[in-house]
């Protein structure tokens, strides 16, 4: 009898195929109570799953059963438009998506004007989830502004401001360093509206003169260097499908 049969695939052979231990170990995590399918803790050991239907977690974080699935992170410079494709002949995001066979495509934008950390992938319900403003993924923006900073405006970033589409206020908001004419802020947010930061920034008297986005939820530019794109971990792909299995059926609060 094949592995796969009516009743699907061994659980410790599916959890070994997906990288997350050899089959003895993994046979060891079930036994523990450390592995859960569609929710439900499993230990034994005879257990078998359908790997394209049932959703499996170890140690609470997601595991990736589906190998089509691509997940990318790109250190997006400026001058380049949050596109597989303009109308206008920018500079797009295909110039970074060459190594990869399957269809990528971007999961939000970043303005031509903003650098920082952007999510390729061909997984259309994860990027529903990242990009929806309704499930409050937290982006961080590292901001260069005109003028000297202080803590009154840091302030009034988090007790909130009112634009023209309605008021706004940053989950957190902390002054890296004022110098020289410019200060360099750090913002974090969970709203998906249009430019906010920029918006943000020049209500309060200090136009965005540099704007980097350094995390999207769960995921960290690092010393991802400007213009390249890598793979993500298996420790960063099990984060980010976390949180799309977490939030996937209702939307988020927003954050503290």
């Amino acid at each position: 009898m094949s592995e796969m049969d009516a009743e699907g695939v061994r659980l410790q052979k599916v959890l070994a195929n997906a990288g997350v231990a050899s089959r003895r170990v993994s046979e060891q995590m079930i036994v523990e109570g450390r592995v859960r399918v569609n929710g439900v803790v499993v230990t034994e050991l005879g257990s078998r799953i359908d790997p394209e239907n049932d959703l499996v977690d170890v140690d609470g974080v997601a595991v990736q059963l589906d190998a089509s699935k691509r997940y990318v992170i790109l250190n997006k410079p400026t001058g380049v438009v949050s596109s597989m494709s303009d109308d206008r002949g920018r500079p797009d995001l295909r110039r970074f998506t060459g190594e990869w066979e399957e269809r990528l495509f971007n999961v939000g934008r970043l303005d031509a004007d903003t650098s920082g950390l952007l999510v390729l992938t061909n997984d259309g319900d994860l990027a529903h989830v990242l990009a929806h403003p309704s499930f409050g993924v937290t982006k961080v923006y590292i901001a260069k502004v005109e003028g000297l900073v202080t803590p009154q405006t840091i302030s009034r970033l988090t007790k909130g401001i009112e634009l023209e589409d309605g008021p706004i206020a940053a989950d957190k908001a902390r002054l890296l360093d004022a110098s020289q004419g410019a200060s360099l802020v750090e913002l974090t947010l969970h709203s998906g509206r249009n430019r906010i930061v920029r918006r943000m920034m020049a209500e309060v008297g200090h136009p965005v003169v540099e704007l980097v986005r350094r995390q999207f939820g769960p995921l960290h530019l690092g010393t991802l260097p400007v213009g390249k794109a890598r793979e993500l971990t298996t420790v960063e792909r099990g984060a980010l499908l976390t949180l799309s299995r977490r939030d996937g059926d209702t939307p988020a609060a927003p954050a503290e």
